[in-house]
């Protein structure tokens, strides 16, 4: 009978150490199998890993519940609903960085109100979604009405933005200012209009409606009618990367005639959104 017992003990600690064995075996597969490209449940789920530059409202923004969101973020969800992919959101820290982010593989594509113009042979793009123009905003009791009154004036404008092109390429009025403040966010601007650091902001329109209507009041302020230029956002993907750039135009095509973009935009309507939009 002892002998038995010790049997039965040399037993169940083989049989242990084979169960531990078979775990770390079987662990260790997985893992291989997961590098290797297996059909795992997470290899199985495709993310869409969009790259933005945030507080460019109302295109991407962040929410009162801390959560980033806007109307390029709201078409790249619906995009990802329907092709079942994940949306995944990548804040892009460094705007010079974009083209080596989008190289490297580390986001799929560029959804951040992005000018096409003057960049069209760097990115295999979408066709044209979105008009946008660059304007001068003022004070409401300013006598200034047009780009030529702000001749010997102050200006405030983007770090890096599209607002610094339309400049360059409009030399005689960027001439004609007396000092022209790059600022790295729109909130300090608008501080430098309000105290007469500066006498104009120029910058996208859609954003001066939305930091006008969401931060001050209307009242105070007034975009001039005549913009310095007129240009398009689309969504930028690397040049060779043409198979999902015609995927992500395929479902926003569809989106188009079945109402879903108009339907977005709307949301966004009191920022003058739905006026921006391209339709085929």
């Amino acid at each position: 009978m002892e002998g038995l017992k010790i049997n039965l003990k040399k037993v169940v600690m083989i049989l242990t150490v084979l169960l531990i064995t078979f775990l770390m075996i079987s662990s260790v597969s997985a893992g291989w199998f997961d590098f290797l490209g297996g059909d795992s449940a997470e290899n199985n789920e495709t993310n869409f890993v969009v790259g933005y530059f945030v507080e460019f409202p109302p295109f991407e923004y962040t929410g009162d519940n801390g959560e980033v969101t806007g109307f390029d973020l709201d078409l790249a969800q619906e995009v990802c609903d329907r092709n079942n992919w994940t949306l995944v959101k990548h804040q892009i820290i460094d705007w010079d960085t974009k083209e080596a982010e989008l190289d490297s593989g580390a986001i799929d594509c560029i959804w951040s109100g992005f000018t096409i113009n003057g960049r069209e042979d760097n990115f295999a793009w979408s066709e044209p979604y979105f008009n946008n123009s660059q304007v001068f905003v003022v004070k409401a009791n300013s006598s200034i009405s047009s780009a030529e009154d702000l001749k010997g004036k102050t200006i405030d404008v983007e770090m890096g933005s599209s607002a610094i092109e339309a400049l360059e390429n409009n030399q005689t009025l960027k001439g004609s200012f007396e000092n022209i403040n790059e600022i790295t966010e729109y909130d300090t601007s608008f501080m430098d209009l309000e105290s007469g650091t500066c006498d104009a902001v120029l910058g996208d329109c859609e954003v001066m409606k939305y930091i006008i209507n969401t931060k001050y009041n209307e009242e105070d302020y007034k975009i001039l009618e005549t913009p310095l230029s007129i240009e398009q956002y689309g969504v930028g993907f690397s040049k060779d990367n043409t198979e999902l750039r015609d995927q992500v135009q395929k479902t926003l095509n569809e989106m188009y005639e079945d109402g879903t973009i108009d339907k977005i935009a709307q949301k966004y309507k009191d920022y003058g959104v739905p006026e921006g939009v391209i339709y085929p």
